[in-house]
């Protein structure tokens, strides 16, 4: 099939890699978030999937919106039967929508209709899945509510952190993917309506959010830490100093301190929650790099009043 791929960050590289390579389609185009500006030297970059492209000698398009009239009529040029979307990062228009004639079929990082929305792979891990995947599904108006191709499950393991969950459904859903076009293709897959029992919404992530909440219990604060590790990643406030945190390991059930409150010790700097502590892994303080937490926490010396909030 001709293809217009749409997708922006990295975890949509190894879906567009794996259409680049196949033989049974043509990506004639790929449609990306414009340019950005980043980093301390306010360089431009350009998205991952559009590096990739531009590797491969492919057109990249990137619309201010995906409604612009420059858009819609070179799409309509390019005549693509498919369009793919791993992330892509902007809503679609009905018009754009009804360009292929195949559809726009979006690969989606849950086993739908649970975690609908921007962030399901952090909902997952924060919620304590003990699995989740991805779905391919023809993408409607609403938000993740089209039919359903396919899936592949994944098992949530206890150390996951996001992103490490995420690169690998990226890897998987690639395969996906590409036997959700190959089935489209060869006109033998038929597409399934989403059950309307088990419907969850997973909101964007925000850097407030990722605050964490040393009144909940200790496996739920280990969990929303690495729910938002990397990104945005984990902080609190030590005092007036605001800490970005890497994951936690779960303390001894018979260690006493009240939520937020510390203790040193020589290889450990632990923090109470509302049941058991946790024992800080990385720190990263304001302006530094991330290191040990009782190695930092015994050179900054912190008085013994100091409450993580």
């Amino acid at each position: 099939m001709r293809l217009v791929f749409a997708g922006t960050p990295e975890v949509a590289v190894p879906s567009l890699q794996r259409l680049i390579d196949s033989p049974r389609h043509e990506v004639v185009a790929v449609v990306t978030r414009p340019d950005a500006v980043a980093g301390r030297g306010r360089k431009v970059s350009r998205s991952p999937v559009a590096q990739l492209a531009d590797a491969h000698g492919i057109e990249v398009l990137m619309p201010a919106r995906p409604d612009d009239e420059d858009f819609v009529a070179r799409l309509r040029e390019l005549d693509p039967q498919c369009c793919p979307v791993v992330a892509y990062g902007a809503l679609l228009t009905q018009r754009v929508l009804d360009v292929p004639e195949s559809g726009w079929v979006n690969l989606h990082f849950s086993l739908l209709p649970a975690w609908r929305g921007a962030a399901p792979v952090q909902a997952a891990v924060r919620s304590g899945d003990e699995f989740t995947g991805a779905s391919t599904f023809r993408i409607e108006l609403s938000l993740d509510t089209g039919p359903v191709y396919g899936v592949v499950t994944e098992r949530v393991r206890p150390d996951d952190t996001s992103g490490v969950l995420l690169g690998r459904l990226a890897e998987s859903g690639a395969v996906l993917l590409e036997s959700t076009m190959d089935g489209i293709a060869r006109g033998e897959l038929v597409a399934v309506p989403q059950s309307a029992d088990g419907v969850s919404y997973a909101e964007k992530v925000t850097v407030e959010s990722a605050r964490v909440q040393w009144d909940m219990p200790a496996a739920m604060v280990d969990r929303q830490i690495r729910s938002v590790t990397p990104a945005p990643g984990a902080w609190t406030m030590l005092g007036d100093m605001r800490v970005k945190l890497g994951p936690v390991r779960i303390g001894a059930a018979d260690a006493e301190l009240e939520p937020g409150q510390l203790q040193v010790t020589k290889k450990e700097l632990m923090v109470g929650t509302a049941t058991v502590p946790v024992i800080l892994g990385q720190v990263q303080p304001p302006g530094k790099k991330a290191m040990n937490a009782a190695d930092w926490a015994r050179g900054a010396r912190l008085d013994a009043e100091v409450r993580a909030s």
